[in-house]
């Protein structure tokens, strides 16, 4: 679109893909005046920052604490629009910490002087990503597949391009604006886990475990891969059917078709979230 980009990130010595169209800049959540220099200039933020799980002195309510600092330095440096990216189901009553931080700081967003668009994404899929990729990850590689509880409960997957589309789009615009970023099909986890072993051409076996045996398990794969498979938020957000929406879908990517494109290509590696961002 002849945007000029910069990009903040947590990581500005890794090499830039994008070359002299993307330039790069450090958080800086510790020197909020050098953040504000940083934002300088821009009319949108786009803020994909958040952590999927704690790690060390990374917790949620850090990165709660961060992202409000963001949010005051691009009201300093005369940001005009932010589009935020939250989650299905956020909510600041939540039990669950990784959807109560997200309810945390749509409110602040809301309370904020900036023109705002605030996109809630499900589970999100691509080349890079990592749930998705993971779970044919284990399924290429384990005789057996092993899901909490009866399966039964409900994933609305969406596109990485569709809700960068939807991205966009929300820049674009003036309104105050909230909507859930999801894909076109809905499956129960039990039809999700199906579908992607018979793309990827698994004979694993289905079993099924209570949550805490699942965990258990996870954990176990996590020591041999150096990294966090699955967190107590996300199997208890699943369960509780928060990573699907009431309303029409957004994006129009279907998973279904994706993995036809796809299916040689994914779960070939184990996609490490420890890898990408601590290592």
């Amino acid at each position: 679109m002849g945007r000029s980009v910069r990009t903040l990130t947590g990581h500005p010595q890794r090499p830039n893909p994008f070359g002299l169209q993307v330039e790069v800049a450090p958080y800086n959540f510790d020197q909020p005046d050098e953040l504000v220099r940083s934002l300088q200039g821009a009319h949108t933020l786009y803020n994909t920052y958040w952590v999927r799980f704690p790690r060390g002195q990374v917790t949620f309510e850090r990165a709660v604490a961060n992202t409000l600092t963001l949010l005051r330095a691009a009201e300093a440096a005369g940001v005009r629009r932010i589009v935020h990216v939250s989650i299905t189901s956020a909510s600041e009553d939540s039990a669950l910490p990784y959807f109560k931080g997200k309810g945390v700081l749509e409110q602040a967003i809301v309370r904020s002087k900036l023109s705002y668009a605030i996109l809630r994404p499900t589970v999100i899929f691509g080349l890079e990503g990592i749930l998705i990729n993971n779970i044919a990850w284990l399924l290429r590689r384990c005789p057996v597949f092993a899901i909490p509880g009866s399966g039964q409960y409900l994933v609305q997957p969406v596109c990485v391009e569709d809700v960068a589309e939807l991205a966009v789009d929300a820049a674009q615009r003036d309104e105050h604006l909230a909507l859930d970023a999801v894909g076109p099909e809905t499956y129960t986890y039990e039809e999700l886990v199906r579908l992607i072993a018979r793309k990827v051409r698994s004979r694993a076996r289905m079993v099924y475990l209570s949550p805490e045996v699942v965990l258990g398990l996870s954990r176990l794969i996590g020591f041999a891969v150096n990294d966090v498979v699955l967190t107590r938020d996300e199997v208890e957000g699943l369960m509780a059917n928060l990573l699907v929406s009431q309303g029409p879908p957004t994006g129009k990517t279907r998973l279904s078709d994706w993995l036809d494109q796809h299916a040689d290509r994914i779960g070939r590696g184990y996609a490490s979230e420890l890898g990408r961002h601590y290592r």
